[in-house]
Order: C-alpha cells, then structure tokens, then sequence
C-alpha cells in the first residue's frame, strides 16, 4: 500500500489585513528569532563529538527542517494571497470580511466574521469563506434563511446581522 497523499489545495488566495500581518509576523518570528536560536543549538550540540549518539544534535536538526518547512510555505502562500481590506459596495449583504450575526430555529445567536482558510479559529469565531456555512451565506442580505448541509442534518439559520469591520 502506498503512502502517497494528494497535495490538499491552498484554499481561496484570500486573507484580511489582520490575517497577514499575522503570517508575516509568524514568518518574522521563525527567521529572524526561533531559527538562529535553534541553529545555534544545533552547533553547540555537534561541538560535543559524537553525532549519531547525541539527542540533543538530532532533535536540533529535525526542528531546523520543521522551521524550514513553514518559512518556506508561508513565503509561498504570502506571495499569493489577496489581501481585502476594503467594504463592499454593498454592505447590506454578506461578503468576505464580514462579520454575521445568526439565529437558529431555537433562538440560540451566534456570531461570526468570514476570513480566509490561513485564518480560521473557531475560538475567536473566524470561519473560512471555504466553509459550508460562509459560502451558503456569500450574497445573503438581512433577515435571509440559509440552510446548510450538516453530519446531523440539514441546519437552518436567520442572518440577522451584518456588520464590517
């Protein structure tokens, strides 16, 4: 059996103002502080002789290929995205950057704002425009029924707000 995995896709080459100065201070962090300390490490540890025997040498190397990793794809995907900072045209419907306010069926409110997959955290309520629930909502104007698609059932929600940021 192989081990190959498809290359996930990207996602949408969308991000907010915020969301890049996230990654290019994630980006700033790697390189300019955690790098040149971990290589630093990696050097002292080879200095104390025998490599294939120290933990500390392997351990060092493994976290500089990590680091490398992520410089990498970050450096990439900031080169492609798209950063929109501006309200639409129309701010009585819901566009990227977004910030909704729904109601379910039970009168329970939640709220959301509509980013780019590199941001997504559920915890601060930031959900990717990929999503189920963000693309049923793209168009929508106040007090619009959307309904979307869940593992236990179709869910059906009231947008009762919008607002942009």
């Amino acid at each position: 059996m192989s081990r190959y995995r498809p290359p996930r896709s990207a996602g949408t080459p969308l991000i907010t103002p915020e969301g890049e100065a996230r990654l290019r201070a994630e980006l700033h962090e790697l390189w300019h502080v955690r790098r040149p300390q971990v290589t630093q490490a990696v050097s002292e540890a080879a200095a104390q002789g025998d490599r294939s025997e120290n933990a500390e040498y392997t351990y060092g190397k493994k976290m500089l290929r990590e680091i490398d990793s992520r410089v990498r794809f970050l450096t990439k995907r900031l080169e492609k995205l798209k950063v929109i900072g501006e309200r639409p045209a129309d701010p009585n419907k819901v566009y990227f950057g977004a910030w909704v306010t729904l109601e379910d069926e039970d009168g329970g409110q939640a709220r959301y704002r509509i980013v780019g997959p590199d941001e997504l955290d559920l915890k601060q309520s930031l959900i990717s425009i990929d999503a189920p629930l963000a693309r049923a909502l793209v168009g929508k104007a106040l007090d619009a029924e959307v309904r979307v698609p869940t593992p236990t059932g179709e869910k059906t929600w009231y947008l009762v707000a919008i607002d942009y940021p």
